[in-house]
């Protein structure tokens, strides 16, 4: 499908719907409500107030761009009041403690948010009288991985070392009992609540400054004429930018709102299977493209465990969505590198996110 077709079908879709983002204040939420309103969607966030170093969220205004509640996954009343007064015609659930590190500090706590707040949110989708398109995002890491040569696929069996990616698996569970329970596809007629579920891959892009993250770590130490500390070189992610997945859960939500009951499914999204990199290859190609800078890698026995090895297969999602990776691995590294590099010589982060999506736009019908 050509950019222009793909374009006209979003707008189309979400041109003046009500459109329910949670985590909206967070790195992928705040350029998905970017995305949503240069297509006229009229949107809601809930998340929590933005806690990194850098706050991209009030560095491109995002309270123009929606209305912004500021509240907890874990307040069930207050999710409740959000969702109901809004009557949206589409949710994007991406609110999450989504910090393999951090989790093996707040291990409960990451339960809590990530496997009840999805409980939460759906409870108060069963409230809603109405249609509703509900696309929900869990993580690459749901899958028991074996660290093999192999890429997962939707139906492979769920698992999780560290609590982050099995309060992830526990997610799916929640969601699963849901759909089973309260929205069966049989039943569609009496609840009209299509839900379908995206796992995505490890995404980079302008104006991530969460901690422990790489991409943020190499553009403050480049920044700084410092040298880049990597933990796992060897390790190797599907890596891809930002604006991907984002495009891809638009246009599963374009395919529940025309077959509800066909797409409410699972679906993987990431780079082609031969375009994976590891850590160390990501390193070297960002330092490459910021022109200057060296690295180191840290060994430190004490480090939590990591997976050395996750890909995944997206055959699924360019099947059924006819959606596909637009940006390789060396353009997307390009693409965030050169976003940093901009933002540290004044350019606005929303200039630079107007750039970066309309490059993808382009990209499309190349």
């Amino acid at each position: 499908m050509e950019n222009l077709e793909i374009m006209n079908e979003l707008k189309n879709t979400y041109s003046g719907k009500r459109v329910f983002v949670t985590g909206h204040t967070g790195f992928k939420g705040i350029w998905l409500i970017k995305i949503l309103s240069d297509l006229d969607a009229v949107i809601k966030g809930y998340a929590l107030a933005p806690d990194n170093e850098f706050n991209l969220y009030s560095e491109i205004n995002g309270d123009s761009l929606c209305e912004s509640v500021i509240s907890d996954l874990r307040d069930r009343e207050s999710l409740k009041k959000a969702v109901l007064d809004f009557q949206p015609d589409f949710i994007f659930h991406l609110a999450a403690q989504p910090l393999v590190r951090l989790s093996y500090e707040i291990p409960s706590e990451t339960f809590e948010v990530n496997a009840i707040g999805t409980a939460n949110l759906l409870d108060a989708i069963r409230l809603l009288d109405k249609k509703c398109n509900i696309v929900l995002i869990t993580t690459d890491k749901v899958y028991q991985n074996n660290e093999i040569e192999y890429a997962y696929k939707e139906n492979d069996r769920l698992g999780g070392y560290d609590p982050y990616s099995a309060s992830k698996a526990c997610c799916e569970l929640v969601i699963d009992s849901y759909k089973n329970s309260f929205f069966n596809s049989s039943k569609y007629v009496q609840h009209q609540k299509s839900i379908a579920v995206c796992r995505a891959g490890n995404v980079i892009g302008g104006g991530d400054w969460s901690k422990d993250r790489l991409i943020p770590d190499i553009a403050k130490a480049l920044n700084a004429n410092k040298k880049v500390l990597i933990r796992n070189p060897k390790s190797v992610r599907p890596w891809q930018h930002v604006i991907e997945p984002l495009f891809g859960y638009l246009e599963l939500g374009v395919k529940l709102n025309y077959d509800p009951i066909k797409y409410a499914q699972a679906y993987n999204f990431g780079p082609n299977p031969d375009d994976a990199l590891s850590v160390e290859d990501l390193v070297v190609k960002s330092i490459n493209s910021w022109g200057s800078g060296t690295y180191n890698v840290e060994v430190n026995s004490n480090n939590p465990h990591e997976a050395g090895l996750l890909k995944l297969d997206i055959s699924k999602a360019i099947k059924d969505l006819n959606w596909k990776p637009v940006l390789n691995a060396q353009l997307a590294v390009e693409l965030t590198i050169n976003w940093y590099k901009n933002y540290y010589k004044n350019i606005s982060a929303n200039e630079l996110m107007e750039s970066d999506i309309e490059y993808y736009q382009n990209k499309i019908n190349e």
